[in-house]
């Protein structure tokens, strides 16, 4: 059986007293929440070494990440985390303390156009990478789990002890990581595993320099409000206003990502504390419904966003909220930003990062739908 040490919990880590900083290999590093959580890491003086394929994010967000930590990345690597050679060569080159594993395909819609894909993507890249960490002994991981396991929950909120429910193939994938992460702690009693939860992230760092910024069609709601409002489109697609809730539109707790990238750094801190795996939700423990996210962001941006009803999407369930209470029982973490916040920052990173043609109104418009996870 493989010792393995405890990470110190020092907001300056240095490693395992030899006077090097941690090392955390990031997949996914250039995506939203991955960018942030590499952000968060390098301000509390770990470093970070990201892999990602660039399917839907920018070797840019990586240079603003630079630019506002004031220190470098240590490395960032363009591998497709299947190529197992590949990845070996990255834990060959450095001396990696954990892993925090952010890459996946993460829309709900999509996932029911392309199933195999997703399963192939998500469950796939994972397999590979819980083996080359084995390879490197390599014992840490933070995975990038989701509230959409849950499906439709009988109580809400939404406790970890809830049994899982997923409705897509999305949720479903990563159900079974989460199922295949286990059963490898099983086998390898030094592993260490914290699965986290979150809820729907949206905002973006206060700089304005760091948000969601997808390539191509976004598939989260937070963008296509954005543009919305910014007239690049004619207006936002709610798909159904007959769920059983208060105005009939879906309810989700949306959760800042600084918030998340703040859970995901305290993760490292007390990866240790417990043998296996472990999950934990990451939300506000407050539900808010789209039409009160629409009015919401229409008050930060000062304008209004005009939608229009459709039908229910097949994947979607009426209400996915938090209970976030052992996560703040164990490691006394919370929610610090509100809605309001949420909105104001998304916005501002929106008007930061357009071209003026992107505010001009005689864009030809086309409509967006409102993703909910």
């Amino acid at each position: 059986m493989v010792t393995t040490q405890r990470l110190p919990t020092s907001p300056k880590p240095t490693g395992n007293g030899n006077g090097r900083r941690i090392t955390v290999l990031v997949t996914g590093g250039a995506g939203f929440i991955g960018s942030h959580v590499c952000l968060e890491l390098l301000t509390h003086d770990y470093d970070v070494v990201v892999v990602d394929n660039y399917a839907n994010s920018s070797p840019a967000a990586l240079t603003r990440v630079e630019k506002i930590a004031g220190r470098p990345i240590t490395a960032a690597h363009k591998i497709d985390l299947r190529d197992r050679v590949g990845l070996a060569s990255v834990f060959d080159r450095y001396t990696v303390d954990a892993v925090m594993h952010f890459a996946a395909m993460k829309a709900v819609g999509e996932s029911m156009q392309i199933p195999l894909e997703y399963y192939d993507n998500n469950v796939g890249g994972t397999t590979s990478l819980l083996r080359v960490m084995g390879d490197h002994n390599v014992h840490r991981l933070v995975f990038s789990s989701s509230c959409s396991i849950y499906g439709d929950a009988d109580t809400v909120p939404i406790t970890e002890h809830a049994t899982p429910r997923p409705t897509n193939p999305y949720a479903t994938s990563k159900w079974i990581c989460e199922q295949l992460l286990n059963e490898a702690c099983l086998r390898h009693p030094e592993l260490r595993v914290l699965a986290l939860r979150y809820f729907n992230p949206i905002g973006a760092h206060d700089s304005g320099l760091l948000g969601e910024a997808p390539l191509g069609t976004p598939y989260n709601i937070m963008p296509h409000l954005a543009q919305v409002a910014a007239g690049k489109r004619d207006h936002l697609i709610i798909y159904g206003n007959d769920y059983p809730t208060p105005d009939g539109t879906a309810i989700r707790d949306y959760v800042h990502v600084m918030d998340i990238a703040d859970a995901h750094r305290l993760a490292l801190e007390h990866i240790d504390d417990h043998p296996g795996i472990r999950a934990f939700n990451i939300g506000t423990g407050y539900g808010t419904s789209v039409l009160e996210l629409v009015k919401a962001f229409s008050n930060a941006a000062e304008r209004p966003v005009p939608y229009t009803i459709a039908p229910r999407r097949p994947g979607d369930v009426a209400e996915l909220v938090a209970d976030p209470r052992a996560i703040t029982r164990e490691w006394g973490w919370r929610t610090t930003r509100d809605l309001a916040a949420m909105c104001h920052d998304a916005w501002r990173f929106y008007q930061y990062n357009q071209p003026e043609s992107s505010m001009d109104r005689r864009t030809p418009a086309a409509s967006h739908h409102a993703a909910l996870c």
